[in-house]
């Protein structure tokens, strides 16, 4: 009996020695620091935007399909419904939801980057303004985060103003996409849908459009700073019609955070992408940035590199419910010009040269 107890007395303090072992070495991993757990929570809010972006709204219409040959065909057929239902709400307005501007990951989401917004002029709560959003980069970033979000004090500068950012109208098509994209205030970029908000949803409305759209994102690479402006004439006629200020605004950064593959004009790839532009309304760029595990590698996540958005002086407009092409083309010279000098007049203080050129075609 002596020598069992013995043996036991043995084996427990060998376990408590391990025990203490094992605590000692736990204690001497180094644990994580403040600065690294902001940098992966950076890292996942900027995931969650892209995964968002990329593949809510395809997987959410696979799964919906697949659903319907299942006994749970009856989600299917009630989403349907729903949109059927509310086929017109992105066309008037939409459905924004104020918490979802003010989500603490979105702040995560600026400061991955960092993203800046900068005041130069007031903005009236008595007028509508057409914001003009340039470039478009790869996945608009600085537009999302400065007019979607409320990361960037967009109320705090501009009080009184509602913000909302135009998109493409076959997103609205995709089901779930269609509710995450209205809530955060983004619309469709039609002339119904901006009109409404520029007519029928009172004043301090400031409507942000990419005007250079899916064509200038296949032009969009590091170092070049090329907009696709001196045709599209849309907007101005809009502004016009309604009375409402152009706006101009640039951000500078938005073309460093991918690398894309640019194809020469004439190449039959670059006619592929403008071919696939025209029918589906985006071009499918190829590109990369960095991966999940590593700066160094390669995957879908952008660079974080600053961005500054610089939003400049309004440009009074009349309201004219028919503008003829010379008075679309003299405002639309203002805005051009406003638009260089906002460029010329900020370029060095946020990573340009003084060399360095604004290129409109």
């Amino acid at each position: 009996m002596k020598t069992i107890i013995a043996a036991c007395s043995q084996n427990l303090s060998g376990s408590r020695a391990s025990l203490h072992a094992a605590l000692r070495t736990l204690l001497a991993v180094p644990w994580p620091s403040q600065r690294d757990v902001r940098a992966w929570l950076q890292l996942l809010a900027v995931l969650q935007w892209v995964l968002s972006f990329l593949l809510l709204g395809p997987v959410t219409l696979v799964l919906l399909i697949y659903l319907v040959f299942t006994r749970f065909w009856p989600i299917s057929a009630l989403y349907l419904a729903w949109v059927i239902f509310d086929w017109d709400t992105p066309e008037k307005g939409g459905r924004r939801l104020p918490c979802l501007r003010r989500w603490s990951v979105w702040r995560h989401f600026r400061d991955y980057f960092p993203v800046k917004l900068v005041k130069t002029h007031d903005l009236s709560p008595g007028h509508n303004y057409i914001i003009g959003s340039h470039p478009h980069g790869i996945l608009c970033v600085g537009a999302f985060c400065n007019f979607i979000t409320g990361s960037t004090g967009f109320s705090e500068l501009f009080p009184g103003i509602r913000p909302f950012l135009t998109t493409l109208a076959g997103n609205f098509r995709l089901p779930l996409f269609r509710e995450y994209l209205m809530s955060g205030g983004l619309c469709p970029v039609t002339r119904r849908a901006i009109g409404h908000l520029l007519s029928k949803n009172g004043t301090g409305n400031a409507v942000a459009i990419v005007i250079g759209g899916a064509a200038e994102s296949l032009s969009c690479s590091p170092g070049v700073t090329t907009l696709i402006l001196k045709n599209r004439k849309g907007f101005v006629r809009m502004a016009l019609q309604h009375g409402a200020f152009l706006v101009p605004s640039f951000s500078f950064g938005e073309n460093e955070l991918f690398r894309q593959v640019v194809f020469e004009e004439g190449s039959w790839m670059r006619a592929v992408q403008q071919r696939f532009q025209k029918m589906m309304g985006f071009a499918p760029c190829v590109f990369y940035g960095r991966g999940l595990t590593s700066v160094r590698s390669r995957g879908f996540l952008p660079y974080a590199r600053p961005i500054t958005t610089v939003v400049g002086e309004p440009v009074t407009v009349p309201k004219i419910e028919e503008p003829s092409s010379e008075v679309v083309d003299l405002y639309h010279g203002m805005y051009v010009r406003s638009l260089l000098k906002l460029f010329n007049d900020n370029k060095t203080k946020y990573g340009l040269s003084e060399g360095d050129e604004l290129r409109i075609v």
